[in-house]
């Protein structure tokens, strides 16, 4: 027997989330604020906008409504961009359901803050929720989700029981979940890979080729590996699905809405014109401005986000980065070789 599952955001990854948990057998309400999107997805089974192509199945119900949605449900998924998560949680505190699991499935930093999306989401909830957060991350795109094509993910939590009950709902024929109890691993990876797609989408827009796109995916790996690191992350995580899973796939796909940005930038254009272009959220901006400052913080280098930094905040012209990159000082691939001053 299905459970209910209230999906809060229609946009084309919580109309995807939506579909899946549908064909799984569960109830699920699809919250959208949208009018338009609501009456599309009711009457005529589609949501042309974000997800062309693709029908929604009988078993999801679009509403306005956040009380109705989460009512006596099982799982309440949190679909939104970074930036709207705490406003969504203030929205949601009120009616959520004391004994329901929430799933945060984006994948960014509150920049405001340099808080993970889980800690925001805590920070609206009552304490005896928290061990109830858990998170969703891996290479998953929407367009490939929607259409029931092979996808592996993870689901992290602090409580085992929690995670196992996330998998048990999205477990299906072509969707497979893991577990995994490193929550910062899973959130930052899923968090800075876009920041790396942004990087390497600027060189495939200046037609600098495979072997820098590999370079920079493996050296981009090596940097959120290590800010993750100093943040309490477990080093397995990157190798991954959350981790390199997950920069595999932003980094190579047209799909990608980072890579896509990216590869404008290359061309020359400004950032505000790329992202007027794109019609939806590009999550590595906002990351790259949070992921610089808890660097910082914590004294890590991450010299390809500061110059994909550079790039988007400080005018830098797209082709001065990688020159930059190549001349850096020599150092040791394998990192803990340079701290240890052995290993030979």
């Amino acid at each position: 027997m299905g459970e209910h599952v209230a999906v809060l955001g229609a946009g084309s990854w919580g109309t995807a989330l939506a579909i899946l948990l549908a064909n799984n057998g569960h109830s699920v309400r699809l919250w959208a604020r949208n009018p338009a999107v609501t009456k599309e997805i009711n009457e005529e089974r589609t949501n042309r906008h974000y997800l062309p192509g693709v029908t929604v199945p009988g078993r999801v119900i679009a509403t306005p409504d956040l009380e109705w949605a989460v009512r006596e449900t099982r799982a309440v998924v949190l679909v939104v961009p970074s930036h709207a998560v705490r406003k969504t949680m203030g929205l949601l505190r009120p009616v959520i359901p004391p004994d329901a699991i929430l799933v945060n499935t984006a994948k960014g930093l509150e920049v405001e803050s340099l808080l993970r999306l889980s800690q925001v989401i805590t920070d609206e909830l009552p304490a005896e929720m928290h061990a109830r957060v858990t998170v969703l991350s891996g290479p998953s795109h929407a367009e490939e989700v929607s259409r029931s094509l092979p996808t592996a993910v993870v689901v992290a939590a602090h409580r085992r029981q929690y995670a196992e009950i996330v998998q048990d709902l999205f477990m299906g024929p072509t969707f497979r979940v893991y577990t995994n109890p490193d929550m910062i691993g899973v959130e930052l990876g899923g968090a800075l890979k876009n920041v790396i797609a942004l990087a390497t989408g600027i060189t495939d827009g200046l037609g600098l080729g495979d072997n820098t796109r590999a370079a920079l995916m493996t050296r981009g790996l090596a940097e959120m590996a290590r800010l993750g690191m100093e943040m309490g992350a477990k080093p397995l995580t990157f190798a991954g699905l959350a981790g390199v899973g997950d920069l595999i796939v932003t980094c190579g796909s047209m799909h990608s809405r980072n890579r896509r940005a990216g590869i404008e930038l290359g061309k020359g254009k400004p950032l505000q014109q790329v992202l007027a272009g794109m019609g939806m959220v590009v999550e590595g901006v906002r990351t790259t401005q949070a992921a610089c400052r808890i660097a910082e913080k914590y004294g890590v280098e991450i010299p390809i986000t500061q110059q994909v930094y550079r790039v988007l905040f400080e005018g830098q012209p797209a082709a001065d980065g990688v020159p930059e990159l190549m001349r850096r000082g020599p150092t040791h691939e394998v990192e803990e070789v340079v701290m240890s001053q052995d290993g030979w």
